[in-house]
């Protein structure tokens, strides 16, 4: 489902009450709120919106993850997990034992060792992970998700690997969900923003190479996919 919206800020209004709406009927259904959060800077916005109304769920039964994460302190900008914990997280009333970060202390191979672990402690049988209720992800002008790039060989039989990717000048050591982990989830919502996403964007929902375009990896098995996209990066379809 392919949705329009004239900018960012109505694009992130509107995946605030998707996000909230998926969170009370998750809630209501299976007693918990099970969310892989994206990063960069899409969702600021949305998570600002959350963190306004704090009493629309109940945060208690909300467990969050990360899709992806930089391998840098929570004490740098580019650390996913900080700017979630200062837009939304340290704002509403979320257990601190119900925020699942990446360990960004540790090396790569320990970071991902390490995250299975933690995803495995709700896993859904018989997958070794959580079936999540919802996950947010976001694409670069490459076609990108998560840390999922262009050209690299990403191993799908385990849940976590590690990747060394130099985006736009920025170079880090990074570890990501696979796209098994994402394509069993109950919901996927893409946020996509901006005019440099435009070509990619074509080409992803035009489902060519997914070795180019990595985000034409994400389709769920039984879930559903959903783009919420602004006008600027709906410019070429």
């Amino acid at each position: 489902m392919l949705k329009i919206f004239k900018n960012l800020d109505d694009l992130s209004r509107a995946a605030a009450q998707e996000f909230l709406a998926t969170a009370n009927e998750a809630i209501s259904a299976r007693g918990q709120f099970l969310v892989a959060l994206n990063g960069g800077g899409t969702p600021k916005r949305l998570f600002e919106l959350l963190a306004s109304t704090p009493d629309k769920m109940d945060w208690s039964r909300a467990h969050v993850f990360w899709g992806d994460e930089r391998l840098v302190p929570v004490s740098e900008s580019q650390n996913n997990y900080a700017m979630a914990k200062q837009t939304l997280l340290d704002r509403v009333p979320i257990p601190a034992e119900n925020i699942h970060r990446v360990n960004t202390d540790l090396d790569p191979a320990e970071a991902v060792a390490d995250y299975i672990r933690t995803l495995e402690r709700f896993a859904t049988s018989p997958l070794r992970w959580p079936r999540f209720d919802l996950v947010l992800l976001g694409m670069g002008d490459d076609g990108h998700t998560a840390s999922l790039f262009p050209g690299s060989p990403v191993e799908e039989s385990v849940p976590v690997v590690a990747v060394t990717a130099d985006y736009q000048g920025r170079p880090a050591n990074r570890i990501t969900l696979t796209p098994p982990v994402f394509n069993s989830a109950h919901k996927i919502l893409f946020l996509v923003s901006g005019a440099s996403k435009a070509d990619a964007l074509r080409h992803v929902l035009n489902g060519d190479s997914e070795v180019q375009f990595p985000a034409v990896r994400i389709h769920p098995t039984t879930g559903t996919v959903q783009w919420f996209v602004d006008e600027a990066a709906a410019g070429q379809l």
